[in-house]
């Protein structure tokens, strides 16, 4: 009886302890003094990529990266014998490694108890991406508002300035003849034309620019366009038009959103030095709370206008500034870095939001959402595919997705329509988890995705290996530039990013009946 009533709360203790670490959202690793981890919570697991299995018995700093990982040992040594704290119940923030080699920003919290004599330390880990990344868009958000308003002060002043100018050589044309300075006086006028279309673009940058909107169909502005556009782009890039007859209107400056298809084909005409494609794309949008909180964009029903290159493409830290004034890659003396900044002024003076989507080497698209006009005479909308799964299906699905937040993303919406859901970050780590879930009933993969082997590649395997399971892809380029033929051969069909919630579960019903 003695043993009995001694056990029972130890009993107790473990029960509560697993209890905490199975509903904690945040990672919890249990590692004895010399680093060796003893115990993790499936958060943990999750988090890092890893079966909890895995963990145990290796030493916590194979979950660091770079100068954390060198120094961890070394501040453990030194508390152990010092007591000096240098993580030991302050927390600070590190870098953490993943077991596909992504690194992210985390908060590491560290406590310590004693158990059975032995000193035990409490690692609680929480990801900081999202917060950081959030951050990060206010910073950049205030930093162009910031820059807006200085420029459309400027910008106002300078065109001042430009009128004396003007007004003071037309007045000097009336009082004399003037034809042996014609020459000059010609450079003069062209030079204030130049300045006054610059401060036009800082204008419509910083959302000052006086608009005349009014309801118009963008396909018309569009077609009308395309002479003098492939005259721009030259003989080596050819242009396409994908207009969907059915867009909706919206209420625009035609004469501003013309200039801003103009800036976008040029900037997408010098990424493709050597030639390529570009495609003009229309399409009616709706956003829901997902797509909505997926590019952080609150608009309702909208029409997109994708302008998309085979081009160069662009590294993340370029895609962070292109919208800022001034900013261009191009040598000095070819550009002024303001067409991509009226583009951005343009559409957020006219309610719209715009988004870039880009790979390094696959290319650019850039996407103007314009509110749909309200007066709209009425159209059908599109039919809305059920948002639930039918009571006692649940299928389970891998989801294969680089970006973290929206391969979470994907995840909460799929669970909403009752699949069961696995993750995978790139093609290598997703034939794995084929291997090991036989259950698996659909794979859902991004076109392009680091690790070596793309959408299609991982299609093909499955094809070849796993020939019950259905495939989907996903992609955020425009449709002429995803490989229709290859699509066609495959028997896969794509979905467009953004997509709603409603075309989400349409595509997957009809992916795993054969459709």
């Amino acid at each position: 009886m003695h043993r009995t009533k001694s056990s029972r709360p130890t009993l107790e203790h473990a029960g509560r302890l697993h209890a905490i670490m199975a509903s904690a959202v945040d990672g919890i690793i249990i590692a004895r003094s010399d680093g060796v981890i003893e115990t993790v919570n499936a958060a943990a697991a999750r988090l890092f990529g890893y079966e909890t299995a895995e963990f145990i018995g290796r030493n916590v700093h194979f979950l660091m990266a770079g100068q954390d990982r060198a120094d961890h040992d070394q501040y453990l040594r030194n508390y152990m014998t010092t007591g000096v704290r240098k993580i030991i119940g302050i927390g600070r923030e590190v870098v953490g490694r993943r077991k596909d080699g992504s690194l992210f920003p985390m908060h590491l919290s560290i406590g310590e108890f004693a158990e059975r004599g032995e000193r035990l330390f409490t690692a609680i880990i929480h990801d900081l991406t999202e917060r950081n990344e959030t951050a990060r868009a206010l910073h950049q958000a205030q930093k162009i508002e910031a820059i807006g308003q200085l420029t459309g002060g400027v910008a106002h002043d300078f065109n001042n300035l430009l009128a004396v100018i003007v007004g003071n050589v037309e007045l000097l044309m009336l009082k004399g003849d003037m034809k042996p300075h014609a020459a000059i006086i010609d450079e003069i006028l062209k030079a204030a034309d130049l300045g006054a279309s610059l401060t036009s673009q800082l204008l419509a940058f910083a959302r000052r620019s006086p608009l005349a909107p009014r309801p118009i169909q963008v396909n018309g502005l569009i077609s009308g366009l395309s002479h003098m556009l492939e005259r721009s782009l030259g003989a080596t890039v050819d242009l396409c038009l994908s207009l969907d007859p059915d867009a909706w209107m919206v209420e625009v400056d035609p004469d501003q959103f013309q200039t801003a298809i103009i800036n976008l084909a040029i900037n997408a005409r010098d990424a493709m030095p050597n030639g390529g494609r570009l495609f003009i794309e229309t399409r009616n949008f709706t956003f829901d709370d997902f797509n909505a909180a997926e590019l952080g964009l609150t608009l309702g029903h909208c029409v997109a206008v994708s302008i998309t290159d085979t081009g160069c493409g662009m590294p993340l830290e370029i895609r962070e500034k292109v919208f800022e004034p001034f900013f261009t890659t191009k040598p000095v003396g070819h550009g002024t870095g303001l067409g991509l900044s009226m583009v951005y002024g343009f559409t957020k003076q006219s309610g719209g939001e715009v988004t870039i989507y880009s790979e390094v080497g696959k290319g650019t698209t850039v996407t103007l959402f314009l509110s749909r006009h309200q007066s709209d005479p009425a159209l059908d909308e599109p039919k809305e595919a059920p948002m639930a799964m039918e009571e006692g299906e649940r299928e389970t699905v891998l989801v294969v997705e680089d970006n973290d937040q929206m391969r979470k993303l994907t995840r909460d919406r799929l669970q909403i329509l009752g699949y069961s859901v696995l993750e995978a970050s790139n093609g290598p780590e997703a034939l794995q988890l084929l291997d090991r879930n036989p259950e698996i009933a659909l794979v859902f993969s991004d076109l392009v995705m680091p690790g070596g082997m793309s959408g299609y590649d991982l299609a093909q395997h499955v094809r070849d290996h796993h020939p019950g399971k259905a495939v989907l892809l996903t992609s955020g380029y425009a449709e002429e530039l995803v490989d229709s033929a290859k699509l066609s051969s495959l028997r896969l069909k794509l979905l467009r990013k953004p997509y709603r919630q409603a075309q989400l579960a349409e595509a997957f019903r009809e992916a795993i009946n054969g459709g």
